[in-house]
């Protein structure tokens, strides 16, 4: 019996968050808190008529020893595991698919600061998240106070998922005739020990950057929704003269793509270019829209036929509508999450996705910043974040809806996004921390102005400012 069970715990449960759990690694997220959340998902898998799972950690400093104590945990539930060790989060996922095994754990904080780190969990094939991440808690504190009697310890075994993950990717996507340089960013992260290899076995020519995995992230922090950490991407497309720039994040499940002309391409952009694909072969789709997304991705599915709604952010939520709507043949983020459903399995792979947007490029001559030639371009704000008192959130949110309903439609499946004449707003909840978060678009600068000026005086009586 390790030293850890020996005594219940009490973990704080701001830890636990909407889609997956997150804190500051050794203090709130040590080998404790690993083997009991261990030992509780093995309790809720043996109740659900599971008993094998799937485990595989990061690169961070802290996941090797966070993984040693969650397979401990899950053995001694009485658990099978089978460990795929170094993976990024979309290679876990494919585990799933590829041993049949619909449970599962990944120790990963994705693009967090270097000193925290995190659990990914899926049942069923697909992340779970809210009310099941707030039972896996309750259980944990629940088996530390019994202490109850160990099970038959269950059976471990180790695979190498790499070749297979690779085969999957070389078979799924082909590049059209046209040779491609592309440069790849891992920072260090996860994606090195896969990404460049696979570029090259689809046959674009490649530089890589920044591509030996190192925990310690010595270049830039692997968050590629973060423009400076792009400065070196940027640099290295233009004096290489390459077709595009390519980086992923920390676990390799985000995107950030760079133009030949050093232009960053947002998630929303990005969309536009796979919506004008795949509703060629899907006339009509439904086609979700995060909240966060431009008006102009709205308009553009809206010309091309298909029928655009509103969804909330976060990758677990937009997995579990994909998966529960078969005929949603894609969905995306802002943040660089894509989810194909129409080739692929519906889960958020930045490999993947990347692949996808090299097809297209490589069966045409144009360079990619032509392909957003024609896409109207509106002004808006970046994503802004106002500190928030968890006990106020509901409350401002509630203000900003009352406000605004009786004079503009307002879009309530996220927060509020209201829809001016000349833009829109939004301000929404973090669901992981105590913040709000704003942005706005508009089609004029002074439109935009104005929308940021009723944004802001709508959070005054709560003393929130916002600095825009």
């Amino acid at each position: 019996m390790n030293s850890f069970t020996t005594k219940p715990f009490a973990w704080p449960a701001h830890v636990f968050k909407e889609y997956d759990i997150r804190g500051r690694a050794g203090e709130e997220l040590d080998e404790s808190f690993a083997y009991w959340l261990g030992r509780a998902f093995a309790d809720m898998m043996q109740k659900e008529g599971e008993k094998k799972a799937v485990a595989a950690h990061d690169n961070r400093l802290s996941s090797p020893r966070l993984h040693r104590a969650l397979k401990d945990g899950l053995l001694d539930g009485g658990c099978d595991v089978v460990d795929i060790g170094l993976s990024t989060t979309p290679m876990f996922y494919y585990s799933l698919y590829y041993t049949n095994i619909p449970c599962g754990m990944i120790v990963t904080a994705s693009h967090n600061p270097g000193d925290e780190n995190g659990f990914k969990i899926a049942m069923g094939k697909t992340t779970i998240y809210g009310e099941r991440i707030q039972a896996l808690r309750q259980a944990m504190e629940r088996l530390s106070q019994e202490q109850p009697q160990l099970a038959a310890r269950g059976r471990e075994e180790t695979f190498d998922l790499v070749p297979a993950y690779a085969s999957m990717l070389k078979e799924k996507i082909q590049l059209g005739p046209r040779k491609l340089k592309v440069v790849v960013d891992c920072g260090n992260g996860t994606p090195s020990i896969i990404a460049p290899q696979v570029l090259k076995e689809w046959g674009c020519d490649v530089i890589p950057l920044y591509c030996e995995s190192d925990p310690t992230f010595p270049n830039h922090h692997p968050d590629p929704v973060v423009p400076e950490n792009l400065t070196d991407l940027i640099e290295t497309v233009r004096k290489e003269n390459a077709d595009l720039g390519i980086a992923f994040d920390g676990d390799g499940d985000r995107i950030g793509v760079v133009d030949e002309t050093g232009t960053i391409r947002w998630g929303d952009q990005l969309m536009v270019l796979f919506w004008r694909e795949i509703l060629k072969r899907h006339p009509g789709a439904a086609a979700p829209v995060e909240v966060k997304c431009s008006q102009a991705l709205v308009e553009e599915i809206e010309r091309l036929g298909g029928k655009p709604f509103f969804h909330r952010t976060g990758h677990s939520h937009v997995k579990a509508t994909l998966r529960r709507r078969p005929d949603i043949p894609f969905a995306g983020e802002m943040s660089g999450h894509l989810f194909f459903n129409d080739e692929f399995y519906g889960y958020d792979d930045a490999l993947y996705a990347a692949g996808r947007l090299l097809r297209l490029l490589s069966n045409d001559e144009r360079p990619l910043s032509e392909w957003f030639a024609d896409v109207p371009r509106y002004v808006a704000t970046p994503e802004t974040r106002v500190a928030c008192p968890e006990e106020k959130k509901t409350d401002a949110i509630a203000a900003v809806k009352q406000r605004f309903a009786g004079r503009y439609p307002v879009v309530d499946v996220d927060g509020a996004r209201i829809q001016f004449p000349e833009g829109w707003g939004l301000v929404r909840p973090s669901n992981t921390q105590p913040i709000l978060v704003l942005r706005a678009e508009a089609k004029t600068k002074e439109a935009l102005a104005e929308i940021k000026c009723e944004l802001a005086n709508s959070l005054r009586p709560f003393g929130l400012r916002v600095d825009w």
